[in-house]
């Protein structure tokens, strides 16, 4: 019996030298979403493959900001990132469909949208354009409008308004229709920039908004739903390829598995993220009383523009169609 606990613990040695660590890159802080969909595909693939495969997570952007690890990840120096849309979109345009004003209505919509075959299209077109697969995908919800100054109840309420927007021109050219000043500035830096007021505000969804604290320095939030957010989690393509089926097949079911449980993580905690913020810091949160003029004015002016970058006219009525809205 000695020889054969000798032997097992030998063998347990010899598997965990040969395991593998593959860092993931994550630019909300702890307890937000991306970390969220992150732990649990980390889980399940530690699991599908006999712990053959660890991963070490990284929040708040410490391996750098969102579009510097999409750069990584596509050149094979990190081995996995979760990033906002808009930050992938400047190596693959195609996603820049998830970031039109008011494409998605509900959770629901966005659910849809990733089961359909346009998001199978843009998930090939990423991987031509950019280098990098996506194996799931994180569901964030609405973006929200915060600041410093003054209650947003209504467009007119927005001038003057200086707000942090991504790196996006469909999000930029948002925001210049709606009349407000959108400085682009990376996510890393965001707090420092509201709390020094180099802008009045930013826009993130509300698990974004705690895990990043935004309420020590922004009192007034806005429920807008401009944007539901939808987050791809990336591996690099090298190291996908380099893999064996199975571990590929275990990637996949990881990526699958998580996107679900990030469905209904959302519907289970946002309301709660909602008190938090306002029992915990005192925030005071309005509705919108004119949103449909926000809708049609931005499905108007800002979609027709961006077409060609999509995938043309016909991928976007493609996508309505999927979630069962009528063809432009």
């Amino acid at each position: 019996m000695k020889k054969t606990l000798i032997l097992s613990t030998a063998m347990l040695l010899s598997l965990s030298a040969h395991a593998a660590k593959w860092n993931i890159a994550i630019g909300d802080g702890a307890g937000s979403t991306q970390e969220v969909i992150a732990q649990k595909f980390s889980e399940i693939l530690i699991q599908e493959t006999d712990g053959k495969i660890d991963t070490a997570l990284f929040v708040n952007g410490q391996l750098g900001s969102e579009q510097a690890t999409v750069n990584d990840v596509s050149m094979g120096l990190l081995d996995m990132s979760v990033v906002g849309s808009s930050n992938l979109a400047a190596l693959s345009p195609a996603i820049g469909l998830f970031t039109y004003p008011y494409m998605f209505h509900n959770i629901e919509d966005a659910k849809t949208a990733l089961e359909s075959d346009v998001t199978k299209k843009i998930e090939q077109d990423v991987l031509a354009q950019a280098n990098v697969r996506i194996v799931s995908w994180t569901y964030s919800g609405f973006r929200r409008l915060t600041n410093s100054d003054h209650p947003v109840t209504n467009m007119s309420d927005l001038k003057g308004l200086s707000v942090r927007v991504p790196k996006s021109k469909v999000i930029l050219d948002t925001y210049k229709t709606l009349g407000i000043g959108a400085t682009p500035i990376a996510w890393s830096e965001t707090f420092t920039a509201l709390q020094q007021g180099v802008v009045d505000g930013q826009e993130t969804p509300y698990a974004a908004i705690q895990s990043m604290k935004f309420g020590e320095i922004q009192k007034y939030l806005t429920e807008t739903h401009y944007l539901f957010q939808i987050e791809p989690v990336l591996i690099s393509e090298s190291l996908y390829q380099a893999q064996s089926d199975t571990v590929k097949q275990a990637i996949d079911k990881a990526g699958d598995e998580a996107e679900a449980y990030s469905y209904q993580y959302l519907i289970d905690t946002e309301d709660q993220i909602k008190k938090n913020l306002i029992e915990n810091y005192g925030m005071q949160i309005s509705e919108l009383e004119d949103e449909q003029e926000w809708i049609e004015k931005l499905q108007k002016e800002v979609w027709p523009k961006y077409f060609a970058e999509v995938g043309g006219k016909e991928r976007v009525n493609e996508l309505l169609k999927a979630m069962g809205r009528d063809a432009l």
